[in-house]
């Protein structure tokens, strides 16, 4: 796979996630990047999952949660000023830590989670 098909298919598993909308309580998860990808420096599209809250996030087939914890408006919803059941954006960073960024100016960071293959927190 070339280097620049690599997100094309990020991509439309994010689009694949939206249109699959509140119906499902668990993101899915992005197919394995290939050898030597990341999520590039300058950032690919991303839709990151927030109907419960931001919690982690699946990218590559690796699982991200986010740095500081859960994030939500403490009542299980996203916090004010954030898109639901999904946030547009991009998302930057290789190895160990991603940030995610959109264009409201929300920035956070997420750190791997060796050896993960599924969501730590299941939406309920």
């Amino acid at each position: 796979m070339s280097r620049n098909t690599w997100w094309w298919r990020a991509a439309a598993v994010a689009l694949s996630m939206a249109v699959a909308g509140c119906g499902s309580a668990v993101p899915t998860p992005a197919p394995p990047l290939p050898p030597g990808a990341t999520a590039a420096r300058a950032g690919v599209p991303f839709t990151l999952y927030t109907h419960c809250g931001i919690h982690e996030l699946s990218f590559g087939g690796r699982w991200y949660e986010r740095v500081g914890g859960p994030l939500d408006d403490g009542n299980g919803n996203p916090p004010h000023g954030w898109d639901n059941p999904e946030q547009q954006g991009t998302l930057t960073g290789s190895g160990p830590t991603v940030v995610f960024r959109d264009r409201a100016g929300h920035r956070e960071t997420f750190q791997l989670r060796p050896g993960a293959t599924s969501p730590k927190t299941v939406c309920s």
